[in-house]
């Protein structure tokens, strides 16, 4: 089939739309709070991480996760929706330690094309990730769906994960390997049950946690974000079939255009403040050079032992210093 590379169906074809979803062009998502209102406001995402922007928040606590484990016997039904390729998940999935019970309800994906480097929607420090799994909650405490649940202010929990090119994955490939059974729209496949939570990385007691939105139209701002600071690595190859294997239209359509660079480019802050589970900074970066070097000072000999715990005592002794006269902030 011959194939137009069109970024994320931003055409029209006749007077009916490919997709209602558009990133670029004139109907793009700028274009978006004519129809959608809620895209103009405020607690608008993705959003960039930046430093002047984060706090530190102690009360901050690792999520739990209930049911995520979900037997092979099981199956989870992944389909291509038209701008996104979604996992329906189980509502006996859920995640504690927010301020309500969020039962799961979807995942799906967000990239850009084999062109460009860029394909998450959330950055941190400017910097874009190759893609960005979202595992999609609702507040099952207060509403019986994610449908009523949606436009409300408290109804929505987002985990989010940043994608990054390393080894080959195999826990994504359980999903990727389905890609060409869902490579046209409205197209659907059965993956067998396995374990959500190794979609996510190790470290999940440091995280970004801000109120925002949903990043597709209508924008409601009803979504609590949990971006987890550490990325999760994908290989090359899995990255490209994420980039090249589904179209937005439907099988018969005489000219496939491809699925690419369906993410939102970053919003205005509007004055907010992002929590954070981890501490950030000189004073961070400086504790851990301590603690590797003495760790290394462990593993030498006697003498040169007592050299490098005296510099170590030095350091710290200054470390200390900069704090007292205000030179080092906490």
């Amino acid at each position: 089939l011959p194939r137009r590379v069109i970024t994320h169906c931003a055409v029209m074809k006749l007077d009916k739309p490919v997709s209602l979803l558009i990133y670029t062009g004139p109907d793009g998502e700028k274009a978006w709070p004519k129809k959608y209102p809620f895209c103009g406001g405020v607690f608008q995402s993705p959003i960039d991480f930046h430093k002047d922007i984060l706090q530190y928040d102690s009360n901050l606590l690792p999520l739990e996760f209930v049911g995520y484990n979900v037997p092979s016997t099981d199956q989870f039904t992944l389909t291509n929706n038209g701008h996104s390729v979604k996992m329906y998940l189980s509502p006996t999935m859920y995640i504690r330690n927010l301020p309500f019970e969020y039962a799961a309800s979807q995942l799906h994906l967000h990239w850009g094309n084999r062109n460009k480097s860029e394909g998450s929607e959330h950055t941190i420090g400017g910097k874009h990730f190759a893609a960005e799994l979202h595992i999609v909650h609702y507040n099952s405490e207060k509403y019986p769906d994610i449908t009523a649940a949606m436009d409300k202010a408290d109804g929505l929990a987002v985990l989010a994960i940043l994608l990054e090119i390393g080894p080959f994955n195999p826990t994504y490939e359980k999903i990727f390997r389905h890609f060409r059974n869902v490579k046209y729209k409205d197209q659907m496949a059965l993956v067998p049950g396995f374990n959500i939570q190794e979609l996510l990385p190790n470290r999940l007691d440091e995280y970004y946690r801000y109120e925002g939105s949903l990043t597709t139209p209508p924008c409601y701002p009803s979504v609590l974000w949990t971006v987890f600071r550490h990325p999760v690595k994908i290989s090359q190859e899995q990255l490209r079939a994420l980039e090249t294997a589904m179209y937005c239209t439907e099988s018969d359509d005489p000219e496939p255009l491809e699925m690419v660079d369906n993410f939102r480019h970053v919003q205005k802050f509007d004055e907010r403040l992002v929590f954070i589970s981890f501490h950030e900074g000189k004073l961070h970066e400086r504790l851990a050079k301590l603690i590797s070097g003495m760790t290394a000072a462990l593993s030498i000999s006697h003498w040169s032992f007592l050299s490098a715990i005296t510099l170590v005592s030095w350091q710290l002794c200054k470390l200390s210093q900069d704090i007292l006269k205000g030179i080092l902030p906490l």
